[in-house]
C-alpha cells in the first residue's frame, strides 16, 4: 500500500505518529512517537518533532527547528530556519522538569522568522509576524508585527504578510482592518 505522504529515507518516523496526506518530511528529521502532523505540511531538514507536539494543516517548518512537547502549531503556521521553541522556564541539566513543561501555542497563519526564540508558555496570535532573530517572552496579539530582543510590537501586519499603514488598509491586497482598542480585525468580517 502506498502512503499518502512523503518521508525522506534519511529520516526517522517513530511508531504511533499521525501524519496527514500530502505532508513531506525531508532529510535527517526525527518525528517522535505519537506526534500529530496535519495535511499538506512541509517539514524541513534536521527537524525534530516531540511526542506531544501538535502540528496543524499547511504548516511549513524550515530547517533546523525543534518542535518540543506541548508546542501546538495551528494551521498555516510558518517557522523560519533555526527558530527555537523552549519548553521549561528554568532548565537545569541535573533537575528533571518534564512535568513543568508549559504549553506554547502558535495560532493560525502566524509566521516566525529565522533564528527567533519563542519562550515557553506564550501564545502567538492569529497572523502575527515575528521578525528574524527576535526573542518573544510575552503573548502576541493577532496581526501584530513583533521584533527585537525582547520582542516589541512595531505595528500591524496584514493576512497577506505586508506591513499595514496607519489607515489599516493593505496597500498590497486591499483588505481594510478596524482597530478595536488594542487589537485589529478585518473590517466587516
Amino acid at each position: 500500500m502506498e502512503t499518502e505522504y512523503f518521508i525522506h529515507e534519511s529520516s526517522y518516523v517513530d511508531d504511533g505518529c499521525k501524519i496527514g496526506p500530502g505532508t513531506k518530511i525531508w532529510h535527517f528529521t526525527h518525528i517522535m512517537p505519537n506526534s500529530v502532523i496535519g495535511e499538506n505540511c512541509s517539514i524541513g531538514q534536521n527537524v525534530n518533532i516531540g511526542s506531544k507536539a501538535i502540528i496543524g494543516n499547511g504548516v511549513r517548518i524550515q530547517n533546523n527547528v525543534s518542535v518540543y512537547d506541548d508546542v501546538i502549531l495551528e494551521d498555516d503556521v510558518f517557522c523560519g530556519p533555526s527558530c527555537v521553541f523552549t519548553n521549561v522556564i528554568n532548565p537545569r541539566a541535573f533537575v528533571q522538569r518534564k512535568n513543568e513543561y508549559l504549553e506554547t501555542r502558535v495560532k493560525t497563519g502566524a509566521s516566525i522568522g529565522a533564528n527567533a526564540t519563542i519562550v515557553c508558555g506564550v501564545t502567538l496570535g492569529e497572523f502575527s509576524f515575528i521578525g528574524a532573530g527576535s526573542v518573544v517572552t510575552k503573548n502576541v496579539l493577532p496581526y501584530a508585527l513583533m521584533y527585537g530582543n525582547p520582542a516589541r510590537q512595531h505595528g500591524w501586519i496584514c493576512k497577506c504578510g505586508e506591513k499595514l499603514p496607519k489607515n489599516l488598509k493593505c496597500e498590497s491586497c486591499g483588505v481594510i482592518y478596524k482597530n478595536d482598542g488594542n487589537t485589529i480585525d478585518v473590517k466587516n468580517s
